[in-house]
């Protein structure tokens, strides 16, 4: 299976913030966030930092980082498959010759 693309890679990010007059280090200070922080984006998941890139550059982070952004379904289990277990707590005694 592939892994899905991203609009835009590393370089054209930081290329789309300095057309729009802004650094990475001037965006951290801008939110007051640490500059290392946003300059570790490029390798490290810090959502709060992706975010507020994307959201300058008019992107949505999942699109600019799909991987970090795993989609997820609904986790319904099948009763059928997965049926239900009796509790722990169960008011049946334990049977000793099972035991032993």
């Amino acid at each position: 299976m592939s892994k899905p693309k991203p609009v835009m890679d590393w370089p054209a990010v930081v290329a789309e913030l300095h057309r729009n007059g802004m650094t990475l280090t001037e965006l951290a200070r801008r939110n007051d966030l640490n500059p290392s922080v946003f300059r570790q984006v490029k390798t490290r998941t810090n959502y709060k930092a992706q975010t507020i890139i994307a959201e300058f550059i008019g992107q949505k982070p999942e699109k600019l980082w799909p991987g970090r952004y795993p989609k997820g379904g609904p986790r319904i289990l099948d009763t059928k498959k997965y049926p239900p277990m009796a509790s722990q707590k169960g008011t049946d005694k334990p049977d000793k010759a099972d035991a032993a």
